[in-house]
């Protein structure tokens, strides 16, 4: 059997600050029950400050055989990454 019902892909934000993440996905008629849904769902402990909801065809990725031809070009230019600065102890987020 086919589920007819929308999916929708959750984002949580966990605290000031921090980015969304993604932590799953709900079948929901329309945005609010998305909502609803997710927020029961995933967000049980009261880890979630903020939620997303998108449609799951709304979302245009890339194909990870193509990953060569998709990330290539950064690898060569390594001063796009601050991979050799000291992060000070007391920095939390970076």
């Amino acid at each position: 059997m086919t589920n007819l019902t929308p999916l929708w892909e959750v984002f949580i934000r966990t605290r000031n600050g921090m980015a969304h993440r993604h932590v799953g996905s709900v079948h929901a008629a329309d945005a609010a029950l998305a909502l609803q849904a997710a927020r029961d769902v995933y967000t049980r402990r009261g880890e979630g400050l903020s939620i997303w909801v998108v449609p799951s065809n709304a979302i245009t990725a890339s194909d990870p055989a193509e990953k060569d031809e998709m990330f290539e070009p950064t690898a060569s230019k390594v001063y796009r990454h601050p991979s050799f600065y000291d992060i000070p102890d007391d920095i939390e987020n970076m």
